[in-house]
């Protein structure tokens, strides 16, 4: 038993689905005033574990992608606002027929407001075809805090990402201009997964960034207690990027959270509230 569905059956119908979100301030706290979908894709009630900053969690029903499935998600965030966005499980990416491709694009829009995107981790089966883009736009006046987390393979599963193809783009723009522009290629059982330019051997990536940052968030992060083998750090333009290589995803969020948990108090002024979803 592989734990993944037959792609025969799975493709005979591809989801399509498409999630729009708009976080506005009214009166002391965060709504969601806007919610519409097409599709598979959704969120369900916002929750409020800290009175005035609305906690939303993204649900996808099917449990999984395979190729040909494409996902669209555009969240803006207004004038005084501040949301965070998670999902209660990780997102697996299943093997993908020849040919066929997974899709998941995700727009986030910032206007003097803040905005924290912890999505738990994608896990990319082996033979999963997968093309993903993430992109934030804001300007000088708003704040992020976000994360992406990638398991390549199973390992828990003694499942190698031995075959298959991802594509990951993360940018991160400010008025207009593009501050970070990261781009990623792993082709299954290539090079770069065990390379000691690449993936090292290890099979979870993953990249937080924190905006506007200075040096001392930086010396805050390195003095947070992380074994700096596997976290690095670095400061441009006001952008904190921290890469973070793991042996699995249980690890890599473990370390990834204490990053999130020093630089919260520290980006968003607020001390760090878990969202009640990981609890469960």
């Amino acid at each position: 038993m592989t734990g993944q569905p037959n792609p025969a059956v799975l493709h005979a119908a591809n989801w399509r689905a498409e999630l729009r979100l708009r976080f506005a301030a009214r009166g002391q706290r965060t709504v969601l005033a806007t919610r519409e979908h097409v599709g598979p894709l959704l969120v369900q009630r916002p929750f409020y574990p800290e009175g005035d900053v609305c906690h939303v969690y993204l649900v996808h029903p099917p449990g999984g992608i395979v190729g040909g499935d494409h996902l669209r998600l555009q969240a803006q965030v207004d004038t005084q606002a501040h949301a965070l966005i998670t999902t209660p499980a990780a997102t697996k990416f299943y093997r993908a027929a020849p040919g066929r491709q997974a899709v998941v694009q995700q727009h986030l829009k910032l206007q003097q407001a803040s905005l924290e995107w912890l999505p738990q981790e994608a896990i990319f089966f082996n033979q999963a075809s997968v093309r993903t883009l993430t992109r934030i736009e804001l300007d000088a006046d708003s704040r992020f805090i976000g994360w992406e987390l990638a398991c390549y393979g199973r390992r828990a599963g003694n499942e190698p990402f031995a075959a298959g193809d991802i594509h990951q783009a993360l940018e991160l723009w400010r008025d207009g201009k593009p501050l970070l522009l990261d781009h990623l290629h792993i082709t299954g059982g290539g090079e770069m997964q065990t390379a000691a330019w690449g993936l090292n051997g290890m099979t979870a990536l993953g990249s937080l960034l924190a905006f506007p940052a200075t040096e001392s968030d930086v010396s805050a992060v390195r003095g947070c207690g992380i074994d700096e083998r596997l976290l690095s750090c670095s400061l441009v333009d006001a952008v904190l990027l921290c890469r973070c290589l793991c042996i699995d995803g249980a690890e890599l969020k473990q370390q990834l959270l204490r990053v999130w948990q020093c630089l919260r108090p520290r980006v968003m002024q607020r001390n760090a509230v878990l969202p009640r979803i990981w609890a469960t």
